[in-house]
């Protein structure tokens, strides 16, 4: 069985590890970004219908502003943002599984949405809705990186930029699975893989679930 090679920051890549070791899987993890803070302004709460949220990572480093807008129902892409949300105080709305896009497609197309987000985010200028990015954090890259097992590896695409960063990384390819967690995450990655798959849902749980499954093809030898 291959290994599973968990890329995305902390503590999301403890939280994968974990569920992938209790699916019985071999797993390591060799976070890529440091995720940190940075500062930011909370706009008046009065010019928004709602809080978008795209990562769990917007409530765990928006800090005491985050407070000034207790008042606005959050739309969360994913559970465990949903969840974040939650656990802050918020009412959640809604909670989407097919990415951003899929989120706004599925509410009301008249919100005026604040998207609070990393400083690398994805440009949402073309949904119905109006959304205001305002970034609250950012992923530094992490130096010194010790990818030697990802060799033979099924590794874990949680992101474009992790899957552009890992694609800059690795030198010998033909090896290496490549499970991406959207269609934008697997097109980051580029060519010369082993093979490349894409969750059928934007979610952890699908992506582990496709990983368990690439883990039994042999590896070349």
């Amino acid at each position: 069985m291959r290994r599973i090679l968990v890329l995305r920051p902390e503590p999301g890549a403890s939280a994968t590890a974990t569920r992938a070791r209790e699916l019985g899987l071999d797993v390591i993890a060799v976070p890529l970004f440091e995720v940190e803070p940075i500062g930011w302004t909370a706009p008046d709460p009065s010019e928004f219908d709602g809080l978008l949220l795209t990562s769990a990572n917007a409530v765990r480093h928006s800090g005491k502003q985050l407070g000034a807008l207790g008042g606005l129902p959050v739309y969360a892409v994913g559970k465990a943002t949903g969840e974040a949300a939650a656990e802050a105080g918020f009412s959640v709305a809604a909670i989407g599984d097919s990415g951003a896009e899929g989120l706004l497609r599925s509410i009301d197309g008249n919100l005026r949405l604040l998207h609070l987000c990393g400083e690398h985010h994805k440009d949402l200028g073309g949904a119905r809705q109006e959304v205001m990015p305002v970034p609250v954090y950012s992923s530094k890259a992490i130096e010194d990186l010790d990818l030697g097992a990802a060799k033979g590896a099924v590794a874990l695409i949680h992101s474009p930029r992790s899957g552009a960063r890992f694609a800059g990384l690795v030198g010998e390819r033909k090896s290496i699975v490549i499970a991406a967690i959207s269609p934008a995450a697997a097109n980051a990655v580029g060519s010369g893989w082993e093979r490349v798959e894409t969750s059928p849902k934007a979610t952890d749980n699908a992506l582990l679930a496709l990983a368990a499954r690439l883990c039994n093809i042999p590896a070349p030898e």
